[in-house]
C-alpha cells in the first residue's frame, strides 16, 4: 500500500523526531514530499509505503501521539 497525507504536528511535539521514529520503529517507506515547521506548529506532506498493517501501526503511533491525519489517500 502507498498513501499519501497531511500531517499536523502540534506545538507539544515539535521537538520529538517522530518522522525519524516511525522509519525506525515501522517497515515503512517514507519521502517528505513538502514541510514547514515553527516554534508553535508544524506540518508535512508525507508519502508512506509499506504493508497494509505497517502502514496502519504507523498512523495509529502518530494519532496517539497528538498528530493530526488530514487528506490521506491511497496512491499508486
Amino acid at each position: 500500500m502507498k498513501i499519501k497525507a497531511e500531517f499536523i504536528f502540534p506545538k507539544e511535539l515539535k521537538d520529538e523526531p517522530l518522522i525519524c521514529d516511525i522509519c525506525k520503529q515501522f517497515n515503512i517507506r517514507l519521502n517528505i514530499v513538502e514541510a514547514s515547521f515553527s516554534t508553535d506548529t508544524g506540518w508535512a506532506i508525507l508519502v508512506l509505503e509499506a504493508k497494509d498493517a505497517e502502514i496502519i501501526k504507523t498512523l495509529k503511533y502518530l494519532a496517539d501521539k497528538g498528530v493530526e491525519i488530514k487528506e490521506t489517500k491511497q496512491i499508486g
